[in-house]
């Protein structure tokens, strides 16, 4: 289960991170874009290990 929180932590961080740069720079700014996708990864990974352990 580190892996986990691990992730989660991450995944908290660079919310946080994206939720700043948003409105410092811009939604559609590149920086913006560019750390929504690096989250949605870090997303679509939790998803990934999660459901493996369920299964």
């Amino acid at each position: 289960m580190y892996l986990g929180k691990n992730l989660k932590h991450h995944i908290s961080t660079k919310r946080q991170e994206m939720i700043d740069l948003a409105f410092k720079k811009g939604f559609t700014d590149r920086e913006t874009v560019e750390c929504s996708q690096e989250l949605d990864d870090l997303l679509n990974l939790y998803n990934k290990v999660t459901s493996e352990k369920i299964a």
